[in-house]
């Protein structure tokens, strides 16, 4: 956790090369392959490893434009600290609340976009509609890329970040779908925390286990919920 959020703080001024140098992407040819589907990305993240320098993919040669979505945070400091690492490399932060409005005029416009959603989060418990289990508990998730990507035909992958060394990283995108209309309801979701899932298991000390992820699990669960089952 110390590593992490020093890389954070470290994100303000490191250079682009030496960036380059500490967090590598294994397969861009992904999103080419998905550039020529015609289709606009949304990654979805997770509290795992080095998540806040996925948007130096703005520093390699790609045909989209990033964005970052983000939720803002209570501690003005802290929130203004988070987008300023965010919003380097060119990437355009937008809040969670104008995702939906500014994805449309992005695509009326005709920007490609590839927009990255930290997607692990916990709603409030107020707003908890939906649950399952992801790791040992029976949780609230976020459903917002399940709902955006068929709403607005985007692509979809996961980012799998992994830790080679002290700061040095690498990331891989995975598939989770390209038609994402054709899917079933849940299956984005659970496929992103699924391989999730994974990685924690693999390498748990990488993942940001402090994140507020946890709050609701001990929580009775409201009897409007839908709880789904992951395959």
């Amino acid at each position: 956790m110390c590593d992490m959020f020093l890389e954070m703080i470290k994100s303000i001024s490191i250079s682009n090369n030496q960036l380059k140098q500490r967090f590598t992407f294994t397969n861009l040819e992904e999103i080419e392959r998905i550039h020529k589907l015609d289709k606009n990305i949304i990654v979805m993240c997770g509290h795992y490893a080095s998540y806040e320098w996925v948007n130096s993919i703005q520093l390699y040669d790609i045909a989209y434009k990033g964005f970052g979505i983000y939720k803002k945070i209570q501690n003005k400091y802290f929130d203004k600290l988070a987008k300023d690492i965010r919003a380097r490399f060119n990437a355009e932060l937008i809040p969670t609340r104008e995702t939906i409005g500014t994805v449309i005029r992005n695509q009326r416009e005709g920007i490609r976009g590839i927009y990255f959603m930290v997607s692990d989060q916990s709603p409030k418990l107020g707003h908890a509609k939906f649950w399952t289990e992801f790791m040992g508990s029976t949780v609230p998730v976020f459903m917002g890329a399940e709902k955006l990507a068929p709403k607005l035909d985007i692509a979809v992958v996961y980012i799998k970040v992994e830790k080679l060394k002290r700061g040095h990283y690498q990331a891989t995108f995975i598939s989770i779908s390209d038609n994402p209309k054709e899917e079933p309801a849940f299956k984005i979701t659970g496929n992103f925390l699924t391989e999730l899932e994974k990685q924690i298991r693999k390498a748990p000390e990488y993942y940001l286990w402090t994140h507020k992820r946890w709050k609701h699990r001990n929580v009775p669960i409201p009897k409007d919920a839908v709880i789904f089952k992951r395959k």
